[in-house]
């Protein structure tokens, strides 16, 4: 009879009641110490004794650098073991700093169930960050000074942030046709006042530049956001499974659009919008393991991506329209998915797609990813974060350039219209509205916004967030791009090079102008308002002495 394998053996290190809570929730499934003397005592190597799992929870109250510190001796000290963490949801801890941590699991404000599926996950060689901070739990700004600019700078845009969320939460309420539009181009022109004063201010804000702040460290003022990763293995197939589950399930529950832009995205019916997203989804997935088996590398290996584009988008589209449905049309019944793959352009090519090859790479090598100036594996959580970012954003721009195409070919087949776009576009002038400002706002983001941001060196990603298309800013060089751009084009840059260049100049002025206002106020204005108040006391002196 083959011996039973033993239970694994974890450490337990807590506060006296939460540990004895721990020990309740786990002693039927393994092996627990909850004291380090004892622990290490059956020795940290490998063997039946020695400790599988360590499982913190962090103190109230515990200091960024200290929490630091150590489970960076309790990675040293047990290792190979995985390390779980368990923190408060009201620890002050940002979520983008506690990413950075090294520990292979992270629960924040954990339920019994998932402790247990935290912990054998782990033990299987997965990983798991659940990250969920109280919501509205932040502690007080620090009081720094604010320049002028910068207080006119964040005044304004509090102000737009606050107007968005009181819409975004009048929209969740799934208000009539009429109202949901009226909602929307709020939004949209909430989103454009945004970036115009982005652009007028800029050069006050450098004009009076804000004080430079003193060394960045972790404070409970930076509010965190929810985090949520699991991943069964941590291979490139592993990380994959993880982000293709996370996009399916954003895709299935309906989004809206959150990005400050108009899509023809939303020209589709929802169901028809849910079912491209969820082809292209499928079709990424067949693309990544035909890749994964060619063994490509390198520019052969985004060579042969970009080649299989247009060939993934007419799938996509035929799995959106339906093998087999048939619409009337000109006195007869054509097949839609037919029709359609034959009458779009699916060729073109989105100039603000960032180079697969990074992404590929990761996906298919498990090659490091490059975030925030550090090379990270595949399974990091910000690397995997950073992985999903780009999934999305390449998501999104390839349903919006199919959206477009099928709105090219609703204007010409009305009966396509009942089937795939939603009831306010029946009409043909809503139609033509939707596609005139469509275009109007790729024509002025290629003239005038994309060498902005070429400029800037920025790059816009959408992704997939809460149930909503929302906007991704980045920072990467450009240079190669900016030189590319036309002579119309560059000329929008020269204008932010001479914006840059007058700032000072700009300074300077309003310096001397606040200079020389002193001093009319003090030696002009001051001194005669002073002569004439002495000359009337002394007249009045007289006067009394008189009488």
């Amino acid at each position: 009879m083959p011996e039973a394998k033993a239970a694994p053996r974890l450490l337990l290190l807590a506060e006296p009641l939460l540990r004895e809570g721990l020990i309740r929730l786990l002693e039927n499934d393994y092996r627990l110490v909850s004291n380090a003397e004892e622990a290490a005592g059956s020795g940290s190597g490998s063997g039946s004794g020695s400790i599988q799992l360590v499982i913190w929870s962090v103190a109230a109250g515990m200091p960024a650098a200290s929490l630091e510190h150590e489970l960076l001796q309790l990675k040293e000290r047990w290792q190979p073991a995985p390390v779980l963490v368990l923190l408060a949801g009201d620890a002050p801890y940002p979520s983008e700093w506690l990413l950075q941590l090294p520990p292979e699991g992270m629960l924040q404000q954990a339920e019994p169930d998932e402790i247990r599926e935290a912990v054998s996950t782990l033990l299987a060689g997965g990983r798991m960050v659940e990250l969920r901070p109280l919501q509205g739990y932040a502690a007080a700004a620090d009081d720094e000074p604010m320049g002028l600019g910068a207080w006119l700078l964040r005044s304004g845009l509090a102000q737009i942030e606050t107007e968005m969320q009181r819409c975004r939460r009048w929209l969740e309420l799934k208000p009539g046709a009429l109202s949901g539009l009226l909602l929307s181009g709020r939004l949209r022109e909430l989103a454009m006042a945004r970036r115009l004063l982005l652009w007028l201010w800029g050069p006050i804000s450098m004009a009076f530049p804000q004080p430079a702040p003193a060394t960045a460290t972790v404070t409970a003022s930076a509010k965190g956001t929810p985090v949520g990763i699991t991943l069964r293995e941590r291979t490139a197939l592993g990380v994959w499974d993880a982000i293709q589950q996370r996009l399916i399930e954003a895709a299935a529950s309906g989004l809206s659009n959150q990005s400050g832009q108009l899509m023809a995205l939303e020209g589709l019916s929802e169901d028809h919008r849910r079912d491209l997203l969820l082809a292209l989804l499928s079709q990424f997935d067949l693309l990544i393991t035909r890749l994964r088996q060619d063994q490509l590398r390198g520019e052969a290996l985004e060579q042969r991506w970009l080649e299989a584009q247009p060939e993934l988008r007419r799938l996509s589209l035929r799995a959106m329209a339906g093998e087999y449905v048939q619409l009337p049309q000109q006195g007869g019944l054509l097949p839609v998915a037919d029709s359609l793959s034959g009458a779009c352009d699916l060729t073109a090519l989105d100039p603000d797609l960032p180079a697969a090859l990074p992404m590929l790479s990761a996906l298919i090598q498990a090659q490091p990813l490059l975030v925030d100036g550090r090379l990270l594996a595949p399974d990091e959580p910000q690397a995997l974060l950073q992985l999903e970012a780009l999934i999305s954003n390449w998501l999104i721009r390839s349903a919006e350039l199919i959206s477009a195409e099928i709105l090219a070919s609703c204007s010409t087949w009305p009966d396509l219209r009942r089937y795939l776009l939603r009831t306010d576009l029946l009409a043909t002038r809503n139609l033509e509205r939707l596609r005139n400002q469509l275009n109007s706002q790729q024509r002025w983001g290629s003239l005038f916004e994309r060498p902005v941001q070429l400029y800037e060196s920025r790059r816009l990603l959408y992704g997939l967030r809460q149930g909503a298309i929302v906007p991704i800013e980045q920072t990467e060089p450009r240079d190669s791009e900016l030189r590319q751009l036309s002579w119309s084009q560059q000329l929008i840059t020269l204008l932010l090079e001479g914006r840059d260049a007058l700032a000072p100049q700009v300074q300077s002025l309003f310096k001397r102008l606040g200079d020389l206002l002193v001093v009319v106020l003090t030696q002009v204005i001051g001194r005669a308002i002073g002569l004439v108040g002495r000359g009337i006391l002394q007249g009045m002196g007289r006067t009394v002495g008189r009488g």
